[in-house]
């Protein structure tokens, strides 16, 4: 199996004028193509900045961001963006869809960044498979909580991407709904063999991926390849 993912010595620190906030330091690990890893840890402990540097969203202060074969470290922020619409999906906790765009608009706009054609057929096809077919000329402020983030899901997979980012993808949803957008990544996940990396404070779903990186202070307190008991202190 190909490394999709490989994380080498990551430091990310903050500057504040004469104070220096170091967020993450000393981060190593890597994946394959297929793994589904949560990254878990308290609030405040550097999950969210990991993920970020990991897609390429943010850029570390020192140590090395391979993705898919690309170091991501020198790249420009075009260049980075160009990487990300090739091999990145990501999935927000506060959804991140363009409120003046419907929802097959939405899921429209990486297909159409990549100069694909039959664009509105794939964005209809994708929303179709989220359940959304019929909701696809919907505003997001006309869908609940739970619609949303099944559009930032079909747009996510909209560019076919080899690794998926979801950053709390339950966080802000009730109980019925969490578990159908959980059931539907890891679907897509096996169905297209996409790496999938989330960051996440719910335990049965840290406990339903196959690897859990703990992160505490910005380090990575503990790493294990299967899945395990992590008390909710930890997460």
């Amino acid at each position: 199996m190909s490394t999709i993912l490989d994380i080498q010595d990551l430091k990310k620190t903050y500057n504040s004028g004469d104070r220096h906030l170091t967020v993450l330091e000393g981060i190593n690990f890597s994946l394959q193509a297929g793994d589904t890893c949560s990254i878990v840890g308290p609030s405040g402990s550097g999950k969210t900045t990991l993920l970020g540097l990991c897609a390429g969203l943010d850029r570390a202060s020192s140590g090395s961001v391979i993705l898919n074969g690309v170091k991501l470290d020198n790249l420009s922020e075009d260049e980075r963006a160009q990487v990300r619409n090739q091999y990145v999906g990501f999935i927000f906790q506060n959804f991140q869809l363009i409120p003046t765009l419907t929802a097959m608009e939405n899921v429209m706009v990486p297909l159409e960044l990549r100069g694909e054609r039959n664009v509105q057929r794939q964005a209809m096809e994708l929303l179709g498979r989220v359940g959304l077919a019929e909701r696809h000329d919907h505003y997001p402020t006309q869908l609940s909580g739970g619609e949303q983030q099944r559009v930032s899901l079909a747009r996510a997979f909209s560019n076919r991407p080899t690794i998926l980012f979801a950053d709390e993808p339950t966080g802000n949803l009730d109980e019925e709904t969490g578990q159908r957008v959980e059931q539907l990544l890891f679907d897509l996940n096996r169905e297209s063999g996409t790496t999938l990396v989330l960051v996440t404070h719910d335990l049965d779903l840290a406990e339903k991926t196959q690897r859990i990186i703990r992160i505490k202070g910005g380090n990575a307190v503990s790493d294990t390849g299967a899945p395990v008991s992590v008390s909710r202190d930890e997460l």
